[in-house]
């Protein structure tokens, strides 16, 4: 009875927000769980449950999942807005849930926060985890990347259902080994791509062996330490693929999956990297290639991830980059680009960020290919300056601004292309001063 009274109040409180024009984010699941932090033992789901985790690309293949899923005509609930830890997945839940705590649906798609995949599945079934890669993000909050780490294999060791791994990772790959018992692991990987390196060119973790301590050796990085790996002692890496890319064409934005060619809307290494994890989760349910091939043809998500719009008839790139490896993705997109082009960077150190900026300094500004001026803004715009002053860029050319809409009006006095950097809580602050 309490738990039907508390889904009953939270749907009078939805109804309530959608009058005054709210979506209510994580307020109806914190709300819910602060009366019963046990109530996710209250719901009825018949339909598989897939959850997505990483560190970065988690809303982009969580989204691009539920799409394909949806464009084969299945009923797919999902917390695309991105409320990923344990309050905002029970908001999305008591939103499409009966009284009685049924969720009617052909599949429940789940971006879940890293670090709340063993709060939320102890009491809540798991049928497909989808993992895409571990990086440092938010130490303040997160600690060292191998404390969550952990924190995941330890769920893993009693978890049987579908694992789906980046093998090119050797921080998620190691995960498979977490429950022998387990035969439903599933790695994915990425053939070797024309900007790929011999050397280590960005921040990166993961450089030993997780089970023997030795050295991990590379034949090339994509990016940070995602690449084609082996253990010379153990020989772990060598795993057997289940999905594998291949012809990997960013000009034309083409890569290969079982000799099916499948064409996206990204031209960046990172998203293909995502769109192979999509392919591998719903090969498991059997969804037609060619259903699977036309829904990521179409597929964009536009939030600030790698979004892509006209502001005064200048070309713009919008891109969220929360950590070292999303700045140093978003740089290698922008030096990929021959074209003349301009920077914004916002930096914010909100408790949403986490307040431990330091990470700008494992950010690649070394070679910055045809960038003319770099403007910057957000609470720690002159910190972000100084450390693209000291990487050799021209300092006569970085201009801060705390103010944002000063630094975009600035940024806009020019024609060229424009690149913009955010980190989590400038994105939509920065989208509503461009009038998106």
């Amino acid at each position: 009875m309490k738990n039907f009274l508390i889904v009953f109040l939270m749907k009078v409180l939805y109804f309530l927000l959608k009058l005054c024009g709210k979506k209510g984010g994580n307020f109806l699941g914190k709300t819910a769980y602060d009366w019963n932090p046990e109530i996710f033992k209250y719901f009825k789901i018949e339909c598989p449950v897939i959850a997505v985790t990483a560190t970065n690309g988690k809303t982009m293949t969580n989204n691009a999942i539920g799409y394909v899923l949806e464009t084969a005509g299945k009923k797919v609930i999902s917390n695309i807005e991105g409320n990923n830890m344990e309050t905002g997945i029970l908001s999305t839940i008591l939103k499409h849930c009966t009284l009685t705590g049924k969720v009617k649906a052909d599949f429940l798609v789940l971006e879940v926060d890293e670090g709340y995949i063993p709060i939320v599945f102890k009491d809540f079934r798991l049928d497909t985890l989808v993992v895409l890669n571990f990086f440092r993000d938010q130490l303040d909050r997160n600690g060292e990347v191998e404390s969550l780490i952990l924190k995941i294999n330890e769920f893993l060791k009693t978890y049987t259902g579908n694992l789906v791994l980046n093998n090119d990772d050797p921080n998620v790959a190691r995960l498979g080994q977490a429950n022998p018992e387990n035969q439903n692991i599933h790695y994915f990987s990425v053939e070797k791509y024309a900007y790929a390196t011999q050397d280590l060119k960005e921040a990166g973790e993961g450089k030993f062996c997780p089970f023997c301590h030795t050295r991990i050796q590379y034949e090339y990085y994509q990016y940070s330490h995602i690449g084609k790996f082996i253990c010379p002692t153990c020989n772990y890496g060598n795993h057997k693929l289940y999905k594998l890319a291949t012809d990997v064409d960013l000009k034309n934005k083409t890569f290969k999956v079982d000799d099916v060619i499948y064409q996206i809307r990204f031209n960046s290494i990172y998203n293909i990297y995502n769109f192979v994890a999509v392919i591998s989760c719903v090969s498991l349910y059997n969804i037609d290639t060619k259903v699977v091939k036309e829904a990521l043809s179409k597929f964009i998500l536009n939030n600030g991830r790698l979004e892509e719009v006209q502001i005064k008839g200048i070309p713009t790139i919008i891109n969220l980059a929360k950590n070292p490896t999303g700045s140093n993705v978003s740089l290698r997109l922008l030096n990929e680009d021959e074209e003349e082009k301009e920077l914004l960077f916002v930096l914010n150190d909100n408790m949403a960020d986490g307040f431990d900026v330091s990470w700008i300094w494992d950010i690649n500004f070394d070679y910055l290919n045809h960038v003319s001026r770099i403007v910057t803004s957000g609470t720690r715009a002159y910190d972000i300056a100084i450390r693209i002053k000291t990487s050799g860029f021209d300092p006569h050319k970085i201009e801060p601004y705390l103010n944002l809409h000063e630094a975009v009006e600035s940024l806009y006095k020019t024609n060229v292309k424009k690149y913009i950097i955010t980190n989590y809580t400038s994105l939509q602050p920065t989208r509503k001063a461009l009038g998106l």
